[in-house]
């Protein structure tokens, strides 16, 4: 049975979002988030329950009142971590909360039911979401999903159209974040602490990346920032977590001028950071959603593992290889090849860094405000 139509949402008082992925996929999540607080009334109360990885951006969303957090059993980061916290304690919160109506946003490779379940349990009668299967009174408000077994748009307008389906939308579909003033503050400290003052050229460079198959080559990023440093004057910042920090500093080591910041920013300051960047040269990972949120130009090294997922509505470049093996899904690379990235030359990054920083036009005007508390 196809899903009916969708009554609009325009009545709803306190919404529920749910997107229980990292930061970067919260981030990608913030215009539909837009789109709901647009259209609902003014007073109206809109929460996101998600992962601990995506509340450290959520706390930066301007549209969010509330920010639940949780860890979610049927969700790879807690299962893994072996942390997960049960549905009914979730089901109880959820209730407490006096929700009228809630959205789950997913990938195409998710399923809403587990979440819809929570919200079923919680009392929440409105539930909107994409579903293969008709889910029947689990889920009030359905929209049949098309994109199994691959993903036909990206992981944005995906989110868009959902909730367009129960009348929210937004004329400013770029990402939302707000950077922290304090972060702001320490960063421009610490820029000038390293001789880096306004107008000074640098660079930022996030090598990393949590699943392997996303990584490019460490000596491909070495040899791309070598040049910027030595041939075009740039200054350069590899940043990175404390997991991270052998590659960090072994790329920092191979970069005249170069200085390595493993563990010395948390979410707060890597993106107060990445807005006053002229630029960054990121895998796809979180770092690269955040530099689209405040309109910083990002050169992105891309594995096709994802392929929904490219820097939106931000000047960028995308370099990858296209592969017979593409939208594999995996964390680490099945074939061990790595075709999909290891060939891309650092010649390719300095050219694609260099054409940003020539043509950039800085932050859009919709997103300058994004920037004002920093």
């Amino acid at each position: 049975m196809p899903p009916g139509p969708i009554a609009p949402w325009f009545d709803r008082r306190r919404v529920l979002a749910i997107r229980l992925d990292s930061m970067g996929d919260v981030l990608m999540t913030t215009p539909a988030l837009r789109a709901i607080r647009q259209s609902l009334a003014e007073d109206a109360h809109l929460a996101l329950l998600t992962s601990p990885s995506g509340a450290a951006v959520a706390r930066r969303i301007p549209e969010v009142d509330e920010v639940v957090v949780h860890r979610a059993p049927w969700m790879k980061a807690a299962a893994e971590a072996g942390d997960a916290e049960g549905l009914p304690a979730l089901a109880r919160r959820l209730g407490r909360g006096g929700f009228d109506a809630a959205v789950i946003f997913t990938t195409f490779s998710q399923s809403p039911l587990p979440a819809a379940m929570a919200c079923h349990l919680a009392g929440i009668p409105r539930v909107l979401a994409h579903v293969r299967e008709n889910p029947y009174a689990l889920v009030s408000d359905w929209v049949r999903d098309p994109e199994w077994p691959a993903p036909a748009r990206h992981e944005v307008r995906r989110q868009l159209d959902l909730v367009a389906a129960a009348g929210c939308t937004t004329a400013d579909e770029h990402l939302s974040y707000r950077v922290d003033p304090g972060a702001s503050r320490a960063v421009r400290a610490l820029l000038g602490s390293l001789g880096i003052g306004p107008g000074s050229p640098f660079v930022v460079v996030h090598p990393g990346a949590t699943a392997a198959s996303r990584r490019y080559r460490p000596d491909g990023f070495e040899e791309a920032a070598a040049v910027l440093a030595s041939r075009d004057g740039l200054r350069v910042l590899v940043t990175g977590t404390v997991g991270e920090a052998t590659l960090v500093e072994r790329i920092a080591r191979a970069v005249p001028g170069a200085v390595g910041l493993a563990g010395r920013l948390g979410i707060d300051k890597l993106g107060a950071l990445i807005a006053i960047a002229p630029l960054l040269v990121s895998n796809n990972t979180g770092p690269a959603h955040l530099a689209a949120a405040v309109g910083t130009p990002v050169v992105v090294l891309y594995a096709q593992t994802n392929l929904q997922h490219t820097p939106w509505a931000v000047p960028s470049r995308v370099l990858t290889r296209d592969v017979p093996c593409h939208d594999c899904l995996r964390s680490v690379c099945p074939l061990g090849h790595h075709a999909c990235l290891a060939p891309v030359e650092p010649a390719e990054i300095v050219a694609a860094a260099r054409e940003l920083l020539g043509t950039s036009v800085g932050v859009p005007p919709s997103r300058a405000e994004v920037l004002l508390e920093g």
